[in-house]
């Protein structure tokens, strides 16, 4: 913005997830402030968040960041739901939940992540709306720091308030796989994969348990917030979101390999994958293989990828990358944030997080059809016939590989709920317990496995009895 305008103080009711105290604009005087407010459960705006993560990292006490959350979902306005996700991504610097939007509109903002540019003396410099590279939000960054003086760096720095889990066996667990008596779970929080018995009695680790990007024996190997898992054989892929990469696990042996991606986020192309770290992904969040394919969502591009591990190369199946719901032939269609995959003959389901929304992808054709969900501004916890039937940013689904039923994780409802398949009508199962932001599921035996991740726990339900009992993983 070309005329600097005095930055307007943060209004009263806005919740600080991680200070003691409210902040004041008055703490920001000095420094370089990117003020940002985003949606945390965007993945756009997770992405802009990193950025500015790794920014603050290089300027050091010259840049403060305070990040401003605001609902998408009526979920989201719940402020327990939002401080979970400022602990599993261990923000550095203030977040706030601006539940009833009072600072959006405050700012006179319209769009997120927008990313307000404050310089020294308290003075709205940049309003940069969407994510538009980090190369370019540093430079303009790097351009008001220059202009600091020494004497202005004088404050004291914000001091967070750590609320830390870390000694939890489980933190928010989001990917399950299960093959006869084995249990696979995708430890986010803890930065690795974990192989137990059906009992949850930990066997083995997959990861060091730090966050990284390293191949290798399993317990020198590093991964970053793994999500959506899939068994295959001997094999374990992992769709590893925080290194933007897809991982393998060799059962036999417990090493990891990287199949895909450069652990930063890009551009896909398409081609080959004969050097694994050469090919960038946006946000895997899922991973299902068919055959010798193995599919891939991304939901920082909201594409569907192939990999085909035969011939080691990789090509786009459907998306064009806009975030929306739209049916069509590859391309032609649109995903908003494909966070989970499940895949029987030539049928691929793909669950939609933003668009509240379940698809379907016929694999000879491409073709994507909804089988649930209006858009991604229609969202709800309506049973009943499919164009009438709602959802609240889904995170998860699973087939059942014995009967034609789709089960859903309906997180922003924290319920689950069946979708019978061949034009059945969508249901809520009736569960003992209230779920906390379920975020991956898996049946098997009879079994379903809920992820109930905000609870940091794994649960398993008999839907013959409708009993549901606690999986003590690693306890």
């Amino acid at each position: 913005m070309n005329d600097a305008v005095a930055a307007p103080e943060f209004p009263a009711d806005l919740a600080w997830l991680n200070l003691r105290d409210p902040l004041r604009m008055a703490q920001l005087r000095g420094r370089v402030c990117a003020l940002a407010f985003v949606n945390l459960g965007s993945a756009w705006c997770q992405q802009r968040l990193a950025d500015l993560g790794h920014l603050r990292a290089r300027h050091r006490d010259r840049l403060q960041v305070v990040v401003v959350h605001v609902p998408r979902f009526d979920a989201e306005r719940d402020a327990k739901r939002s401080a979970h996700r400022v602990d599993l991504q261990q923000y550095d610097f203030p977040v706030a939940h601006d539940g009833d939007w009072t600072a959006w509109q405050h700012f006179g903002l319209d769009a997120w992540p927008t990313v307000l540019l404050i310089d020294g003396d308290g003075q709205v410099r940049e309003r940069i709306v969407g994510e538009n590279g980090i190369r370019d939000l540093d430079a303009r960054i790097g351009m008001l720091v220059e202009a600091l003086t020494p004497q202005a760096l004088a404050g004291d720095p914000i001091r967070l308030r750590r609320d830390s889990d870390s000694a939890l066996p489980l933190r928010f667990p989001a990917g399950l796989a299960v093959s006869g008596d084995l249990l696979y779970v995708a430890d986010c929080g803890h930065h690795r994969v974990l192989e137990c018995d059906a009992r949850g009695r930990l066997l083995r680790q997959f990861g060091s348990g730090s966050a990284g990007f390293i191949d290798g024996p399993m317990e020198l190997a590093a991964l970053t917030r793994p999500h959506g898992l899939c068994l295959a054989g001997g094999a374990l892929y992992v769709a590893d979101t925080g290194n933007h990469a897809v991982r393998r696990i060799d059962l036999r042996s417990g090493d990891v390999f990287t199949v895909c991606g450069a652990g930063r986020p890009g551009d896909t192309m398409a081609g080959s994958l004969a050097d694994p770290r050469a090919v960038v992904l946006d946000q895997p969040r899922a991973v299902v293989l068919s055959g010798d394919r193995l599919y891939v969502a991304t939901a920082g591009d909201n594409r569907i990828w192939q990999l085909d591990l035969g011939q080691a190369r990789i090509a786009p199946l459907c998306g064009s990358g806009a975030l929306g719901i739209r049916d069509g032939v590859g391309e032609a269609a649109a995903f908003a944030e494909p966070v989970a995959l499940a895949c029987v003959q030539h049928t691929l389901y793909v669950c939609d997080a933003a668009g509240s929304a379940i698809r379907s992808v016929h694999l000879p054709t491409g073709r994507v059809a909804t089988l649930v969900g209006g858009g991604p501004w229609q969202f709800g916890a309506l049973d009943g016939a499919r164009d009438d039937a709602q959802l609240q940013a889904p995170q998860a689904l699973a087939l059942n590989p014995e009967s034609p039923v789709l089960w859903i994780a309906d997180s922003g409802n924290d319920t689950l709920r069946q979708l019978r398949l061949g034009g059945g009508a969508l249901s809520t199962v009736a569960l003992p317990q209230r779920l906390h932001g379920p975020a991956a599921l898996a049946v098997a035996n009879g079994q379903v496995w809920i992820a109930d991740t905000d609870a940091h726990a794994v649960l398993r339900l008999d839907p013959t009895i409708g009993a549901l009992r606690h999986v003590p993983v690693g306890e």
